[in-house]
């Protein structure tokens, strides 16, 4: 493989060949520069990047190297980070004119651990004003467009994250998962998302306020990657422990034997689900059967409409304290259109509502783990339908309302606490399809072990060359 092809290659891979001296760090990262300037002008994924920083990042793995010392299990991987998360001296926008002057003053944890762990920082990936669709588009850094097929959403709000992941600018993104953040994107661009447990990789955004609590309980950080190897590597990395997060628990990365048992949910809650999406998941539980798991249709999985509708209203019932005025004051056509959309769907709440949703959550929370108990994993759709049409959710309220319903696995597992997986299974023509995994808490090991069965029996997902625009 000649120098120039250093950015299709996994991460797991990269790595192994720096830690070696194989290539060095500096050749990675150049390589990486270029594919950037190549590949990005079609997407517009990474909204921002230095190539003397990355540079300096990378030289500063191979001293470490030259000096015989460990760079860390991700030596000269180069990664993106999402605007929605600090990184020291440049700004945390998250989407917004009214941030674009919110330079950060302290590297997040998420961006401290994965430079500890060797990763090398290529650039800041987009996403929508307020981090709030499942599409890629801000007044402020303008339109992130899917690489496979630019007419599809890229997904969000980790948009920039799956298109850069997917056309090979970077073997690992960082994302943010409030509600299918990570899970949603990385399904559209047909790569794979983890979605960790809440504690698990720990966060925190000196720029800003303190989150809501609903935030607090649901919001998480994670890897994509082209491959399940690559999750696995960055997961271990991006997990280590950071005194700023009051919530990051000492789990172990590894957890006891779980039998081989997956539940197959093929339409949570009677949603509706379309043909090839089911199509995908009857393949998936058969790449599963085959690699030795027991699959067995679920027909009465716990709710996830009930938990999706308590998510909508703990996180509407908290912009509607602060961010509904910032969501006027930004003025963004798309965010206006959705958060205005979203605020039809959903009543506001009294104290007491607010209160009771809290209450009932414990109660959802422990029907899921009684479940999967009896089945350590939950094979279910991403989403009810393949990739939406780019921009589909502000064409009109019944747009945005179809959007939702088939959303519902995103936007359920996020209050329930429990890790997810987005697993690439393959394309119909252009179009990604793929499905989610769902564990218990701290079980990601679970996730990564079902998830690289499913992977092994289909065709992993290569980087892909945009079409030019």
């Amino acid at each position: 493989m000649g120098m120039t092809e250093l950015w299709r290659l996994s991460a797991t891979e990269l790595a192994a060949r720096v830690r070696a001296r194989d290539v060095s760090a500096a050749e990675a990262a150049r390589d990486a520069l270029a594919r950037l300037d190549a590949a990005n002008p079609a997407i517009n994924a990474v909204v921002a990047h230095s190539a003397e920083q990355t540079m300096a990042e990378a030289a500063a793995v191979d001293a470490a190297l030259a000096l015989g010392e460990d760079p860390g299990p991700m030596a000269g991987v180069p990664v993106t980070i999402k605007v929605n998360v600090d990184q020291k001296g440049w700004a945390t926008t998250n989407g917004l004119r009214i941030q674009r002057g919110l330079v950060a003053e302290h590297d997040n944890p998420v961006v401290s651990n994965l430079r500890r762990a060797g990763a090398v920082v290529l650039g800041r990936t987009n996403t929508p004003a307020f981090s709030l669709r499942w599409f890629t588009r801000n007044s402020l850094h303008g339109h992130t467009r899917n690489p496979r097929d630019p007419s599809l959403t890229p997904g969000g709000s980790s948009g920039g994250a799956a298109a850069a992941v997917a056309a090979g600018i970077g073997a690992v993104a960082h994302g943010t998962d409030i509600a299918g953040s990570i899970r949603y994107p990385a399904y559209a661009c047909g790569v794979h998302g983890l979605r960790p447990t809440p504690g698990r990789v720990a966060a925190f955004n000196a720029s800003g306020p303190e989150r809501a609590i609903g935030a607090q309980l649901t919001a998480v950080s994670g890897p994509i990657a082209r491959t399940v190897a690559d999750l696995r590597l960055a997961l271990a990395a991006m997990a280590r422990p950071d005194p700023r997060d009051p919530w990051w628990v000492p789990a172990p990365l590894e957890g006891p034997p779980a039998p081989k048992r997956a539940a197959l949910c093929a339409s949570p809650d009677g949603m509706a689900v379309q043909a090839p999406v089911a199509a995908a998941l009857r393949d998936a539980a058969r790449r599963l059967e085959a690699a030795g798991w027991i699959v067995e249709e679920a027909p009465n999985p716990p709710p996830l409409a009930e938990p999706a509708r308590l998510q909508l209203m703990l996180w509407l019932a908290e912009m509607r304290r602060g961010v509904g005025a910032a969501v006027a004051r930004e003025a963004d056509p798309d965010a206006t259109a959705v958060y205005g959309c979203m605020e039809r769907l959903c009543p506001e709440p009294d104290f007491h509502a607010f209160q009771d949703g809290l209450q009932r959550r414990a109660g959802l929370v422990r029907e899921w783990l009684l479940f999967l108990e009896r089945f350590p994993i939950a094979l279910m759709p991403v989403s009810g339908e393949p990739p939406f049409r780019d921009n589909s959710d502000v064409e009109s309220f019944a747009a945005f309302e179809r959007i939702m319903a088939a959303q519902l696995p995103q936007v359920g597992l996020p209050l329930l606490g429990l890790p997810g997986l987005a697993v690439a299974t393959g394309l119909e023509g252009a179009v990604p399809l793929g499905v989610q995994l769902v564990a218990g808490r701290y079980r990601e090991d679970l996730l990564l072990a079902a998830g690289e069965a499913i992977e092994a029996g289909g065709v992993p997902p290569a980087p892909i060359d945009p079409e030019p625009v």
